[in-house]
């Protein structure tokens, strides 16, 4: 099957589900964005997994099941967007063994899969069908609106390079301390 690569835009806030965000992927060669409504904790996992200098006080829970991947000599090769029903996205996570080479394909939510793949440095690909389905190309005026709707993004590698390492790990501190994951 011929799968599209695609790559994390932005994480913003869903202003139309309370408690929601919204995962905008995008497919680099044909600018089709496919976004996805992710919850919060998942957000906030992707968010911390594209961050490789900040962790958290305790591991999150994808990155307990990374060690355990890894310590399973196991690496995670890619995961597959390959399916949309009703709005909602289906995923495979496709491990290999690195000793004797099996495949392992899991079943996941895309959020827990993209959770993964920003952890192993994965590619994540979809099929023409799901971009044809889901996938929206914004015009020049679209793209303007969709930069402004993410001026409350949640916090990305761009954005965290100008901060030290101590105001990034007061932001950590402060979020954990208050439970406050929007941050």
């Amino acid at each position: 099957m011929d799968y599209k690569q695609l790559i994390i835009r932005g994480i913003s806030y869903s202003q139309t589900q309370s408690g929601a965000y919204a995962l905008l992927l995008e497919h680099e060669e044909t600018h089709i964005k496919l976004p996805v409504v992710i919850g919060n904790f998942e957000a906030q996992s992707i968010s911390l997994g594209l961050e490789k200098d900040i962790h958290p006080p305790r591991p999150l829970t994808h990155d307990l099941f990374t060690k355990f991947i890894v310590s399973a000599n196991y690496e995670l090769v890619s995961v597959i967007i390959y399916q949309i029903v009703d709005g909602v996205f289906f995923s495979n996570i496709n491990f290999k063994n690195k000793v004797n080479e099996e495949e392992l394909i899991l079943d996941a939510r895309t959020s827990d899969a993209v959770a993964m793949a920003v952890r192993f440095d994965a590619p994540i690909f979809t099929t023409q069908q799901v971009l044809n389905e889901a996938g929206i190309l914004l015009e020049l005026e679209d793209v303007s609106k969709e930069e402004q709707s993410f001026s409350e993004t949640v916090q990305t590698e761009d954005n965290l390079k100008s901060l030290s390492m101590e105001e990034l790990q007061k932001l950590l501190d402060d979020a954990v301390k208050e439970e406050d994951y929007d941050t």
